[in-house]
């Protein structure tokens, strides 16, 4: 019997997510002198950073090469980010090797085709819910948010709180 995503998220080290239609909406504005402007969610934001310092890798496999998309994501303490990655499974195999990692504690989210491939290699595979319908198949969980609205920062805050780095984490911080 197949296990449950809530099954397979206490054995999540790694967090792999797209950046167009996960971390964005999917909507690119173009201005006139040719910029592509993308609109990201600090919900996101928040829990990626808070990923990267409770000890979990954090990687980017984006087809897009928006260098502010990686300004972005560096200044919330990501170092893998591989932008113009049209073969996703090239980065994918890079970053197993570098990290020497067990494919079944990777949480992938992606959106679309070109995550298919790379969605069928890892443990817990995930999708914001306006996924394309052929990842929604093949995902262990369907977030209840759209891409852009919070998709990542449910999965990263659900894996967290199953092993227990998400409650009271911020209790000391805040009282």
């Amino acid at each position: 019997m197949e296990k449950s995503y809530k099954e397979l998220m206490p054995q999540i080290n790694t967090f792999i997510f797209d950046v167009d239609g996960v971390l964005t909406n999917g909507i690119v504005h173009v201005f006139e002198n040719g910029e592509l402007v993308r609109q990201m969610n600090i919900k996101d934001g928040f829990a990626l950073k808070t990923a990267v310092e409770s000890g979990y890798k954090v990687c980017i496999i984006s087809g897009g090469s928006n260098q502010g998309v990686r300004t972005r994501l560096a200044k919330l303490g990501l170092t893998d980010i591989y932008l113009g990655a049209h073969n996703k499974i090239e980065q994918f195999n890079e970053i197993v090797k570098k990290y020497d990692l067990n494919h079944e504690n990777i949480l992938y989210m992606g959106d679309d085709i070109p995550d298919f491939p790379v969605m069928k290699k890892v443990g817990l595979p995930c999708c914001p819910r306006d996924a394309a319908y052929e990842i929604q198949e093949i995902s262990k969980y369907i977030s209840q948010k759209n891409g852009g609205e919070g998709c990542a920062r449910d999965v990263i805050e659900q894996v967290l709180k199953v092993q227990g780095k998400w409650n009271g984490k911020f209790d000391a911080k805040y009282d």
